[in-house]
């Protein structure tokens, strides 16, 4: 009697279901599209050591008239911090390779470079004249790497988007 007359508070078994059932179905929709929105920016990191690439190596030409190096070291670009990218100047082989300043590169696309160019229908390359160099790297943990290019005349081109496959 003295229950009834303070009166039931609290929720129902059936309100507590309906409340889990509603934040069920918001974090459904809102974890894919948190995902696709974190890969997007990890892509930026690629425009930024690329942007760095093209800089370094438009010196570099100023410098040595040339833009060819014996290695992808040799360039003189040093990206800092750990990378999702591997990153490559003149050719895909790891003497191509650019190696970060503090050796952090995380192992993206099975630890390998690929055996492929990785930009449609052509290679990074150097030359005299020109140039081309990549970023290759798996930025959220599925089969497929995103990869990007520039060159020279610092044209930015996106080979295969890893975010919306």
């Amino acid at each position: 009697m003295i229950r009834h007359m303070k009166g039931d508070r609290g929720f129902t078994l059936i309100e507590l279901m309906i409340v889990v059932a509603i934040i069920g179905i918001l974090a459904a929709i809102a974890i894919p599209n948190f995902m696709t929105y974190q890969a997007k920016a990890r892509q930026s990191e690629a425009k930024v050591n690329l942007g760095g690439i093209f800089t370094t190596a438009t010196s570099y030409f100023a410098e040595n008239n040339t833009f060819s190096v014996a290695t992808g070291d040799t360039l003189g670009y040093k990206p800092a911090g750990s990378s999702k990218y591997m990153l490559y100047y003149g050719g895909t082989g790891n003497a191509n390779t650019i190696t970060p300043a503090f050796n952090a590169v995380a192992v993206p696309c099975n630890a390998q470079a690929p055996t492929a160019a990785p930009i449609p229908a052509g290679s990074t390359s150097t030359s005299t004249t020109g140039f081309t160099a990549a970023a290759i790297g798996n930025i959220d943990n599925d089969s497929t790497c995103d990869e990007w290019e520039i060159n020279d005349i610092r044209n930015l081109t996106n080979g295969r988007n890893d975010v919306s496959l």
